[in-house]
């Protein structure tokens, strides 16, 4: 009876798919930030302010979206997951734009010659993780399968396992290269942010898996 009674108001108040529809363009706004990261990383260290106008606009939408979420939540008495779920992983979806446009500020203020070579690896492992978040995240519309999702979670893990196998190794590279005090400074901070990156998308992750396992 209890079920009956919050389909029912779920449908009366229409909010169904609302909270979805938000979450859902969230994670593709997280996307949207890492693929634009890979395609101008080259052009970063130039101090590109068109570059740097693009991220920024990215992190405004992400942060719009918030703004969306958090009204839709004062004003809807029933929602589809539970409250605090919802707004953890807003924040979590929020917080990948925000961290991408923190790395692009400081490569177009770093005043050496970025090694863009070695950041490849990291950007395809950038790129693993924020796709399985979006699969996980567009996944919640409907009653996930449980298997689908911890498959989706597992490759997420191995991105981020993998990324910071391949922060240690430049790290490694970089204490043992001729590089001066103030470059080996600046650049562990930019191997470091970049790896934190998967890190903000593991932690997305880890919120749909306990919404999934929660609502099982």
């Amino acid at each position: 009876m209890k079920r009956l009674m919050l389909s029912f108001l779920k449908k009366f108040f229409g909010r169904d798919e609302t909270f979805f529809d938000q979450l859902e363009t969230a994670a593709e706004e997280a996307k949207a930030s890492v693929d634009l990261f890979a395609r101008n990383i080259e052009s970063l260290s130039s101090g590109s302010q068109t570059a740097l106008a693009e991220f920024v606009q990215t992190r405004r939408k992400e942060k719009r979206l918030r703004h969306l979420m958090t009204e839709a939540l004062s004003r809807t008495f029933v929602t589809p997951l539970d409250r605090e779920d919802i707004e953890a992983l807003s924040f979590a979806l929020y917080r990948i734009p925000k961290h991408v446009e923190k790395i692009v500020e400081r490569f177009s203020i770093y005043p050496g010659r970025v090694p863009h070579e070695a950041f490849r690896r990291q950007i395809e492992l950038m790129g693993q993780a924020v796709d399985s978040v979006v699969f996980m995240v567009k996944q919640l519309r409907r009653k996930p399968n449980i298997g689908e999702i911890q498959e989706a979670n597992d490759r997420l893990q191995f991105a981020e396992g993998e990324a910071d196998k391949v922060m240690l190794a430049q790290l490694r590279d970089l204490y043992h290269g001729p590089c001066t005090a103030k470059e080996l400074v600046i650049l562990q901070e930019l191997y470091e942010m970049v790896e934190q990156v998967v890190d903000r998308c593991r932690n997305a992750g880890n919120i749909v898996v306990r919404i999934v396992l929660k609502d099982s």
